[in-house]
């Protein structure tokens, strides 16, 4: 049931139980008046019900078909108490799973990280019985799995948590003399002494809600550390996560070890552990450093402030607390600790299934029933899809040649069209596949070869073609990824599993233009490996985008950045209008057409788009080979060809050709021009980002972490993408995998991820 669905029932009851009363029973006319919220919790059913006799209550029970008519004289099985205890069970309001979620803290506190009944320690041995919920094989609804799988992730970062928190307070050594101050005479790489810390900001609070809608606080730090441990500290980035503690150990005369006689909170004197998310470290003028393509201000000295957002939920019940006559530890903080960015996306990830579960969650028909663990694991698979094309899928350059396609289906019959010559079999094919019809017959592949228009008379113009020779294994998996449906291509390193990965990116890339698909990585190595390959194939460079951090490993000089890409299509763009400006002189026309894309847009228009289809009337029927060079409108244009000569004047169909070529040439200018058309009218550079998220770019890569944190800005920008690929997806935890595929709002209810 809903959340809206268990509400009306509740209120159903309810209201049907004050009907009763005041139907029957004059007393209780206050009870059946009173508004239902102020009457449907427990405590206030119980002051309702308790002074009621006996008899009474079990009328109302009757009334309501709690009890049988027959048990009205069956007191010692229907005593007084049992018929509270049922009408108020029946009739209180049960708190929502999902609000109880919602109010919950995302960072734990010590309370949880040192509680072995629910974080076992290092020497748990299994033999008693821990409350954790399991990851079943089967689930009721997309909440549960998501519920299950938070509460877990939940529980497993924890457990590392309290490993860093013990090693870096070991490290530390902190001690306490006889006037009470705290002292450190250690030294840890990853926590810091706090100077100072302080609440800068507790915003009001949303409408319906208790706690504040943002919390914010300064950290002031002293990093008189080694270079490189310094600049450490100063790179946390935004949505880091770093935890405040507040030690205080037993008073003593001098320095010295721990007795661990005691559990490890009371012999190091650990009072308070909370979480924070960096919202970034503030310049000398107390403003927030953002992160950008200008590199970061030069701060002097060693005092360095962060600013820090607390948790809300968290901060809501410390003050509770101290208003009860607590300690208010947020006075009390001193020292700062960090973790390793690879194991610190834990509260991106909570928060994005919390999101999702707050929200219509939609995921493909084709996975819904295997993530649930429901009907055939195999009904995802390409064959068994209803949607599965088997015509005519372009393989682009996948086989070498056409011996390489024969071998690749050692069980198909290889059967090639009536017209086609042996010298026509030349990659690059499109496949049609024949299923079995009668018993004892092969399945058949039909070849379809089909001519690579030329795209200039230029060398840059050849495309880049792969030099895999891919075995029949990799080809069916290859077709498999084409193919709508899921495909799971495991094997061992060095089988070519990114290899064939690359090519299903590049053949969807050139049999369905239309469609975006998104590359998602456990880590930034892998991401930039299957970056490097991708720009080795015939992959527009336009089009690849790569979100989050880690770029600069990349062996290339190319930056595939957001604002690298915008930078990118900036200096295309000067670079595409003076081969406009070229193009304005070679044909003699006046007036400033090269100066915007628009200009440049009108000038195709009217001026490029007439000459060409002049040229192409002049050329029907009989056509001689020189009237092809000599009708030429754009001739002077590629005067700069390699040899000086364009067209070589042995054949009218080469000719032909060459024109249609150059064509293409002039026309692809156009094209891009029209695309970056939007980032002329978008001035500032977040918006040039957002559209190239959104519109221009066609293959968006970015990690499982990056996913998680971006991925309520994504939805939002309305981020959408038609095809998923996941490298190296038995490093990732399930729910990291699972996130990714709903980096984008469902449209009618209605998930378009294809494959």
């Amino acid at each position: 049931m809903t959340q809206k669905e268990t509400t009306e029932v509740h209120y159903n009851r309810m209201v049907a139980l004050q009907k009763a009363a005041f139907h029957k029973y004059p007393a209780l006319r206050d009870f059946a008046l009173a508004t239902v919220t102020s009457i449907d919790d427990q405590a206030a059913l119980r002051e309702r019900l308790a002074p009621l006799p006996r008899e009474t209550l079990f009328e109302i029970a009757e009334f309501l078909c709690l009890v049988p008519a027959s048990a009205e004289e069956d007191e010692e099985k229907y005593g007084k108490d049992l018929l509270v205890e049922l009408l108020v069970y029946r009739h209180e309001r049960r708190e929502s799973q999902l609000q109880a979620l919602n109010e919950m803290p995302l960072y734990p506190t010590e309370e949880v990280i040192w509680d072995e009944n629910i974080v076992p320690g290092e020497y748990y041995n299994g033999e008693g019985v821990l409350a954790l919920p399991k990851l079943n094989l089967q689930f009721l609804t997309l909440q549960d799995y998501l519920y299950r799988n938070f509460k877990l992730f939940q529980l497993e970062s924890t457990y590392e948590i309290r490993g860093d928190v013990e090693d870096a307070i070991m490290r530390l050594k902190p001690w306490r003399p006889d006037d009470g101050q705290v002292l450190f005479n250690g030294w840890a790489r990853m926590a810091q002494p706090i100077t100072s810390f302080s609440i800068v900001e507790v915003a009001k609070p949303n409408i319906g809600e208790k706690q504040p809608s943002r919390v914010r606080a300064d950290v002031t730090v002293n990093l008189s550390l080694k270079d490189n441990v310094k600049q450490e500290w100063e790179r946390l980035r935004k949505h880091d996560v770093c935890f405040l503690l507040t030690v205080r150990p037993p008073t003593s005369n001098a320095p010295s070890g721990f007795d661990f006689s005691d559990e490890f909170v009371k012999a190091v004197g650990l009072i308070s552990v909370r979480g924070c998310e960096v919202e970034g470290m503030l310049d000398e003028s107390g403003r927030v450093i953002e992160e950008g393509p200008e590199p970061p201000p030069v701060l002097q000295g060693d005092t360095r402030v962060f600013r820090v957002l607390m948790d809300c939920n968290q901060y809501q019940q410390d003050m509770e607390r101290t208003a009860a006559g607590g300690e208010d530890v947020y006075e009390s903080f001193n020292v700062l600790m960090r973790r390793k960015p690879k194991e610190n996306n834990f509260k991106a990830v909570l928060e994005t299934i919390r999101e999702l579960m707050n929200s219509d969650c939609v995921v493909p028909d084709f996975l819904h029933d295997i993530l649930l663990g429901y009907g055939d694991p195999a009904a995802a698979h390409y064959r068994n899809m209803k949607d599965a094309p088997k015509t005519g899928l372009n393989f682009n350059d996948t086989f070498l040649s056409f011996d390489h396609l024969r071998h690749s289906f050692p069980s198909h019959d290889v059967k090639v069209g009536k017209d086609v010559s042996k010298e026509d079999l030349t990659s690059p094919f499109k496949l049609s596949f024949e299923e079995v019809v009668a018993e004892g017959q092969r399945p058949a592949v039909v070849v379809e070869p089909f001519r690579r228009q030329s795209r200039g008379p230029y060398p840059t113009s050849t495309p880049k073609k792969n030099a895999v020779p891919f075995t029949p294994t990799q080809v069916e998996a290859i077709r498999s990824g084409m193919s709508p449906g899921l495909t799971m291509i495991v094997g061992p390193p060095g089988t070519g599993k990114t290899d064939v990965a690359v090519q299903i990116i590049s053949n969807i890339y050139h049999s369905f233009p239309e469609q975006r698909t998104l590359i998602v990585t456990h880590s930034n190595q892998a991401l930039n490996q299957l970056f490097e390959k991708i720009m080795a194939l015939d992959v527009d460079e336009r089009h690849l985008l790569r979100l989050g951090h880690g770029e600069e490993a990349l062996e290339t000089e190319k930056d595939f950045s957001r604002y690298g890409r915008v930078n990118y299509v900036l200096a295309k763009r000067l670079e595409l209008l003076e081969q406009v400006k070229k193009l304005q002189t070679t044909l003699g026309v006046y007036g400033d057409v090269a100066y915007t894309c628009e200009t440049a847009g009108y000038f195709f228009l009217y001026e490029i788009m007439s000459r060409w289809e002049q040229y192409q009337s002049k050329l029907v029927g009989d056509v001689k080979v020189e009237e092809i060079s000599e009708l030429f409108p754009f001739k002077k244009f590629f005067e700069d060809v390699p040899g000086g000569q364009l067209f070589k004047g042995e054949s009218v169909d080469d000719d032909l050709e060459q024109a249609e070529s150059c064509w293409r040439y002039i026309q692809d200018i156009f094209t891009q021009l029209e695309e970056f058309r939007a980032f002329e009218l978008l001035r500032s550079g977040l918006d040039r980002t957002r559209y190239l998220v959104v519109k221009e770019a066609k293959i968006v890569a970015m990690t499982c972490t990056h996913a998680a944190l971006k991925r309520k800005e994504l939805a939002r920008m309305g981020f959408k993408f038609d095809n998923i690929l996941m490298e190296e997806s038995a490093q990732i935890l399930e729910i990291e995998t699972f996130i990714p595929l709903l980096l984008q709002n469902p449209e009618d209810n209605y998930n378009r991820l294809k494959r």
